[in-house]
């Protein structure tokens, strides 16, 4: 049996377990359906759970036509049977003369054609202005980011309410076809080269953590780190390039600033924690406030880093590189195809 055969709880069940993170085999086993059936239903939603079609108060039920059909089989009037369910006559009437009259009304057909009829939602935004469609698709086939398109469209066209839109809207329309926007290949200019959308999942406390000793959750850092309303907060993670090069990115939450720094000797926890801290140590101390990083042991020495620097580490939950998104977001900036290391001769970066 195929997907569009799944019943709304099979449906329903399907995106609550992908919210947890998992596999698509294992939502498989858990609901029971094949492989094929519940990946082929993800793909036609681009990974994006469809919103729930819900009944206007207003509108006849299912049950209501049923004791309109039973009404009309016991020869009652329309009057009479608008007065049993406590509608309008002109409700019942309308819903009988547009459904087959006395003779061909039937309850299901009436409630399906119910349905069709209803209205869908008003057009994406990118679908129904054919210009603002038309810059967005341009930028996207140049390799530009949905961040970076939302901002640069937000200053080029500041008086201009309707040729601005949220990259979270550009995503949407890229992977969720429906929305009749964006062409599906251009998935392929995203860095990610994804065409489905993945759900961010929090995993629980007690998966990874034993790999870092004594690490603090990203759940402990200031609430002035989380709204950005202060300098001096960071995000790091490391860049990989072609043969084992490498350095780590340090983003600044308030101003996007952002350091790079050369790992020549790689990505031992010694020797990153040493170069990290040498660059740290070049800022003012208003500047050293906090570090988020990943969960790579790559800072698995984070208290030396700490008591060298004054700057207290947080860690990500695990598998969720999406809560230091500054950094991610920066990462994907970057060239990738330019290999590290020339990177690294190109912007002259600290060394050890």
């Amino acid at each position: 049996m195929d997907s569009f055969h799944m019943s709304d709880a099979e449906k329903a069940e399907i995106w609550r377990l992908t919210r947890q993170g998992l596999p698509v085999r294992v939502v498989c086993r858990r609901i029971g359906r094949a492989s094929g059936s519940v990946r082929g239903y993800l793909a036609r939603s681009g990974g994006v759970r469809p919103p729930v079609r819900r009944r206007a108060p207003d509108r006849l039920t299912l049950p209501e036509r049923e004791e309109i059909f039973a009404g009309l089989v016991a020869g009652l009037s329309l009057r009479a049977i608008a007065a049993r369910l406590g509608r309008a006559p002109s409700t019942v009437s309308r819903e009988v003369a547009g459904n087959g009259g006395r003779v061909g009304y039937r309850p299901t057909r009436a409630e399906n054609a119910a349905w069709l009829r209803a209205s869908r939602p008003k057009p994406a935004k990118l679908a129904a202005n054919s210009r603002l469609r038309t810059v967005v698709e341009e930028k996207l086939a140049e390799d530009w980011s949905p961040q970076q398109i939302a901002g640069w469209l937000g200053r080029e066209f500041a008086e201009e309410p309707e040729m601005q839109v949220s990259h979270e809207t550009i995503y949407l329309s890229l992977f969720v076809q429906a929305r009749g926007a964006l062409k599906r290949d251009l998935t392929t200019h995203l860095r990610s080269r994804r065409v489905m959308r993945r759900p961010r999942t929090r995993s629980g406390h007690g998966h990874g953590q034993g790999q870092i000793v004594d690490a603090i959750s990203i759940r402990e850092r200031p609430a002035e780190a989380e709204d950005r309303a202060v300098p001096g907060h960071w995000e790091g993670d490391l860049l990989l390039g072609s043969g084992h090069s490498q350095i780590a990115t340090l983003v600044e939450r308030h101003t996007r600033f952002v350091m790079l720094i050369a790992l020549p000797k790689g990505k031992v926890s010694e020797h990153v924690v040493d170069a990290l801290a040498r660059q740290v140590q070049t800022l003012p101390v208003q500047l050293r406030r906090s570090l988020t990083w990943d969960r790579g042991l790559e800072l698995a020495e984070h208290k030396r880093f700490s008591v060298a620097t004054g700057v207290k580490v947080y860690f990500c939950d695990p598998r969720s590189p999406w809560q230091r998104g500054s950094n991610e977001n920066t990462n994907g900036l970057l060239d990738w195809s330019l290999n590290v290391g020339l990177l690294i001769k190109r912007y002259a970066l600290a060394r050890l």
